[in-house]
């Protein structure tokens, strides 16, 4: 099969030929930032058991913002949960890593729509490790950032959140956003090169083969002999993510999950 051919086909239609995957990594969707973009990953979730996935990971900032209480779920997110819920019921594990648009994802009312939330991940497919962060704290220059972070996820914004009606509070989430983000898009498409291989050299060291990451938007990678580290393109960008078959391989692929090249992130 040449590479014209392979290019026009799923990954999941290579059977005999490419592994079947078994998981699918999404980084940075911020599902509900454009128009129609809910429906776009309710499409795609919705063809994972078909494919042969067994487990959709998101790499961090799912949605525009996610809040684990139900009191906050806009209209997008109840839209791809619903995605979610005929997933799992055809042996489909939906995992969240936290990313800087995430808060109390260890609340039960998102616990009963998932498997499993966490700041990272690890598992072995094939021989090889992988350990996945969504990225946010690579980069400790982001020092605004960095307070807001703790700040906006501490006990004390929990017990809040809680009491705040819903509509006050997607207020503030709304507009602390809106404050911070030039600040975290100058840091965020600016990749930084030198701390990103410092964490990967250490994670290397701690034994992993390949580290994945989000939170920078643009494809990004760099190795040492068979180990690898990657920041995974944003699916708000780009529509692609990455796809990891049982022998440890991965592959990027397009929204259509056909392998496909990185493509430039241009802003």
């Amino acid at each position: 099969m040449d590479s014209i051919a392979l290019s026009r086909v799923r990954v999941c239609d290579l059977v005999g030929y490419y592994a079947p995957v078994k998981r699918l990594v999404v980084a940075d969707a911020h599902v509900g930032q454009r128009g129609g973009d809910a429906q776009e990953m309710a499409r795609l979730v919705r063809t994972l058991p078909e494919c042969g996935f067994t487990e959709l990971i998101y790499l961090g900032d799912a949605f525009q913002y996610l809040i684990g209480m139900s009191k906050f779920w806009t209209k997008a997110v109840h839209e791809v949960m619903a995605a979610w819920e005929v997933a799992r019921s055809r042996g489909v594990q939906i995992g969240l890593i936290e990313g800087n648009r995430d808060f109390f994802l260890d609340e039960a009312d998102l616990l009963a729509r998932v498997d499993w939330t966490g700041r990272s991940r690890e598992f072995v497919a094939g021989a090889r490790r992988y350990r996945l962060d969504h990225g946010d704290r690579v980069n400790l220059r982001d020092l605004q950032y960095q307070f807001w972070s703790r700040f906006s996820k501490s006990a004390l914004a929990r017990a809040w959140a809680r009491l705040l009606p819903r509509s006050v509070a997607v207020n503030i989430v709304r507009s602390m956003e809106i404050r911070l983000a030039k600040t975290n898009a100058r840091f965020r498409y600016h990749t930084p090169e030198k701390a990103l291989h410092r964490s990967a050299t250490r994670a290397w060291a701690e034994g992993v083969d390949v580290l994945l990451w989000g939170h920078f938007h643009r494809w990004w990678k760099c190795s040492d002999g068979r180990r690898e580290a990657l920041v995974v393109p944003a699916w708000l960008d780009s529509q692609q993510s990455l796809a990891i078959d049982r022998d440890g391989v991965w592959t990027l692929v397009d929204v259509q999950l056909v392998p496909c090249e990185p493509q430039p992130l241009t802003r």
